[in-house]
């Protein structure tokens, strides 16, 4: 069997050094916010060309965190309305919820699965207050039109790069070094956030949950320390009603192991992606659209059938491991009663279509050429 995600053997190069790390850790006697967590935070940032990376325990807490620190500055209030994919992962959706604040459903673009910049002015009301746009399979989303919409209306914007570790285009978002380790050209700085997360399956994962916050306003930043701290700035001084939140020592040392790695690894995932683009040939299957750019890193390589349970079945037969990202909208799922009646035909659309085919920087070229001639078999 190929299988979807092998994770031993990403994380096998590194078994040696992880062992090393970890007994650096348990040898300093410092397990919460220490020199690994501070040494990760620097990096990340300069990574991303960002003045602040706040580490958290998660992604999912990195995205509530980002809406409930701007509520702390007077940027947004309770019961505020926060624009967001209708086709996004659940967590995005929850976050916007947890820190009180009301999701607005808009449907995506069929041809890259991220959020409509086209569909966004007519949700906009009195009581729209931000936009979450989400990196969905690591594509980047049109962020020049939805930060030129976000201004236009005075609306806050917040990203949601849980699956776009290392994705950039050339724009005041995300300026990071390509893979010759050489950096764009500054521009203004953007005063948003994006909420990252490290869980085990990302594009630089951990060894278990991790997330983080970047971005380049210092006020958000102060909060969002103390935030993810209980609310404390100095120990047990407690300026705000915060939360435990704070990304684990050791996990820190992990990623500070992989980090140097992750342009090579996503490197990898588009020269993967290049070939299935060009390779599969079958007109039952609709292949991701893609500019070729840096603004994708290929978190998931998602193709779309009208059939697509006879499809898995038969990859499975053919030893090929698959993945549906997602079975069910938001809107149809049991936890929200009132959005069952809703209808978002392009959501639903994708929902019932994707198939996610094996993506990682392990997958070896004779797996791929398994893998194409499988699919054109079909």
């Amino acid at each position: 069997m190929i299988p979807f995600l092998d994770l031993k053997k990403i994380n096998k190069p590194y078994e040696t050094a992880f062992q090393e790390k970890l007994k650096s850790v348990l040898d300093s006697g410092w397990y919460i916010l220490g020199k690994e967590v501070e040494t990760f935070e620097k990096a990340f940032a300069a990574y991303c060309k960002t003045d602040y990376c706040i580490g958290t325990g998660n992604g999912f807490d990195a995205l509530t965190l980002i809406f409930k620190g701007y509520i702390k500055l007077g940027k947004l209030q309770k019961g505020d309305e926060v624009i967001v994919p209708a086709n996004t992962y659940i967590a995005s959706i929850l976050a916007i919820i947890e820190a009180d604040l009301v999701p607005v459903l808009v449907e995506p673009k069929l041809e890259t699965y991220n959020l409509n910049p086209d569909l966004i002015q007519e949700k906009i009301t009195l009581k729209t207050k931000a936009i979450l746009a989400v990196h969905l399979y690591g594509q980047l989303a049109e962020m020049d039109q939805i930060n030129e919409i976000a201004n236009q209306n005075n609306l806050l914007v917040v990203e949601d790069a849980a699956q776009s570790h290392g994705a950039f285009e050339n724009s005041n978002r995300v300026k990071i070094p390509n893979s010759n380790n050489t950096t764009l050209i500054e521009v203004e700085k953007s005063l948003g956030a994006m909420a990252y997360s490290f869980y085990p399956g990302k594009n630089l994962g951990a060894l278990g949950d991790g997330g983080a916050i970047t971005t380049n306003d210092s006020a958000l930043a102060k909060v969002l320390f103390s935030l993810r701290n209980y609310g404390s700035e100095k120990k047990y001084y407690n300026e705000y009603i915060g939360v435990n939140s704070r990304l684990d020592e050791i996990q820190a040392s992990f990623l500070n192991l992989k980090l140097p790695n992750l342009n090579a690894d996503n490197d990898r995932r588009r020269s993967i992606a290049k070939r299935y683009l060009s390779e599969i040939r079958n007109e039952k299957i609709v292949l991701p659209v893609w500019d070729f750019s840096n603004s994708h890193v290929f978190h998931l390589f998602v193709i779309r059938t009208s059939d697509r349970e006879d499809l898995q079945e038969y990859l499975t037969q053919n030893t090929i491991q698959t993945v549906i990202h997602y079975p069910i909208p938001v809107h149809k799922q049991k936890a929200f009663p009132d959005w069952n009646h809703l209808s978002f035909p392009i959501t639903e659309k994708i929902h019932q279509e994707v198939l996610s085919l094996p993506m990682s920087p392990v997958l070896t070229e004779s797996e791929v050429d398994f893998i194409i001639a499988v699919l054109n078999k079909y």
